[in-house]
């Protein structure tokens, strides 16, 4: 087969898929990179497609995937990779390879890395880190071998039908009054749930808590309600302390 030009779908609200995606495409022949915060416009890809998303409870947050289904395949190889906080990974994987497959992809490899958990920070800290980074360009060094070779075979992942529950988000992020009211937030909602005249609020509808607002904040003026996050830090700790390894499916 000859070298494949690839299309690089990201859902990155506070960067750990964008390392993890740049680290395993190193060498690729990347021609179209689609930001997945942002509202898609259907294509047909003609390629390949990398697809890197985070795992939100156990699944693959529904506004990415919405967004993936823009990108219809064309029989083509698909790479499915899914990033979480050193909690698990449960169900996305398969959620990922299942969306992918439907549209019209053949997933001929798949993984599930590690970055730092988006909501208690010190969860997975530091990661992607340098080891994490080596074993994300080997990933990427041996799908592109597979391919070369000519071999299209597709992966099974692990991961069960139906899916787990999707969680409930009963939070959305305070903003102190220290808000300068810049509005960058409101700009780089990946789900609109910040209305750009009213930018101290949050739409707790559209909300996915995906932690972005909080990220980008120029004056920290945006944080979770600190019980919820005291709560979620004893809970992660109990279950998530042990460093987790990569997961890889060729």
């Amino acid at each position: 087969m000859t070298k494949v030009e690839w299309t690089m779908a990201v859902f990155s609200p506070t960067g750990g898929c964008e390392k993890v995606a740049t680290a395993i495409a190193q060498g690729w022949n990347v021609g179209h990179k689609v930001d997945l915060c942002r509202p898609v416009t259907e294509e047909q890809v003609k390629g390949g497609l990398l697809a890197v998303v985070p795992v939100y409870g156990g699944l693959v947050p529904e506004l990415a995937l919405e967004r993936l289904r823009a990108l219809r395949g064309n029989g083509g190889p698909a790479v499915a990779v899914v990033v979480y906080g050193n909690r698990a990974y449960e169900d996305a994987l398969l959620e990922l390879h299942t969306e992918l497959t439907a549209a019209g992809y053949k997933v001929v490899a798949a993984a599930a890395f590690i970055a730092e958990h988006s909501v208690v920070r010190s969860i997975a800290a530091g990661r992607p880190h340098a080891a994490d980074l080596e074993k994300m360009a080997d990933f990427g060094r041996a799908v592109s071998e597979k391919l070369l070779g000519g071999d299209m075979s597709v992966v099974c992942v692990p991961g069960n039908i139906p899916y787990r529950e999707r969680p409930q988000m009963s939070v959305t992020p305070l903003t102190l009054e220290s808000c300068r009211g810049c509005g960058l937030c409101a700009r780089l909602c990946p789900a609109g749930a910040i209305p750009s005249a009213a930018p101290h609020t949050t739409d707790g509808t559209k909300c996915i808590l995906c932690m972005r607002c909080v990220a980008v904040c120029p004056g920290r003026a945006r944080l979770l309600p600190p019980p919820m996050l005291e709560g979620m830090t004893q809970r992660l700790n109990m279950v998530a302390a042990e460093p987790r390894v990569p997961e890889l499916f060729l």
